[in-house]
């Protein structure tokens, strides 16, 4: 099995990644910024940031998939989308594939818009965030690397206030919202980790988002 490094693998959505990845038996490569406590058996921890460049070739070069699991703005400040490039350039420098975990705001919410972002009752909370994993989508597709890449959207509720029951089903979709019967847009942390490693697995997006919910 493949190596598997987590950038912020303990935070939710790369807490159940890492979770689902050692249940299929891959090794892991855990990163964090600050000291990891109740470390799970099968991770490697090594402290470090997602804009430490010497790291990122690095782990690019002991993994097969590198993971970015981390908020896109930091005190109300955007600065995951200027990191793009070195992201691409250590993937492309070590072979690996990048997986990064996104937002839903730029989902449309029916097919031909709007995005999930402009319609009247998204919360200004979340919109400097929201914007800020825009623009790391939109610095990824406009990018000309050759580093095969995937952007996983979760549906609209999705995290820690939501945890949901783990289910194994799911679907996808490329940039619709995916909602359910009764108009619900959701997904469960740890089907949402199942849907991330099927695609670690058995590839099928390459440089490319897509949307997974129930």
């Amino acid at each position: 099995m493949g190596t598997i490094a987590v950038i912020g693998f303990t935070g939710y959505a790369g807490g159940h990644i890492t979770a689902e990845a050692l249940r299929r038996g891959h090794p892991v490569i855990g990163v964090s910024r600050s000291n990891a406590s109740d470390v799970p058996a099968g991770v490697t921890v090594l402290q470090g940031d997602v804009g430490d460049e010497g790291l990122l070739r690095e782990l690019a070069s002991e993994a097969s998939t590198v993971v970015i699991a981390v908020q896109s703005a930091s005190q109300g400040q955007s600065f995951l989308a200027s990191l793009v490039p070195s992201l691409l350039d250590a993937a492309a420098a070590g072979g690996a594939r990048l997986g990064l975990v996104g937002g839903a705001s730029s989902l449309l919410v029916a097919p031909g818009g709007p995005r999930l972002i402009d319609t009247p009752e998204f919360p200004e909370t979340y919109r400097v965030e929201a914007q800020s994993h825009i623009a790391v989508l939109e610095a990824l597709l406009s990018s000309s690397s050759e580093a095969d890449w995937f952007y996983v959207s979760p549906s609209a509720t999705f995290g820690a206030y939501a945890p949901g029951e783990r289910t194994g089903a799911y679907r996808t979709s490329d940039d619709t919202l995916l909602v359910d019967a009764q108009g619900n847009s959701f997904i469960g942390g740890e089907d949402f980790a199942i849907a991330f490693l099927d695609e670690i697995e058995n590839p099928t997006h390459h440089q490319a988002r897509f949307t997974v919910g129930y």
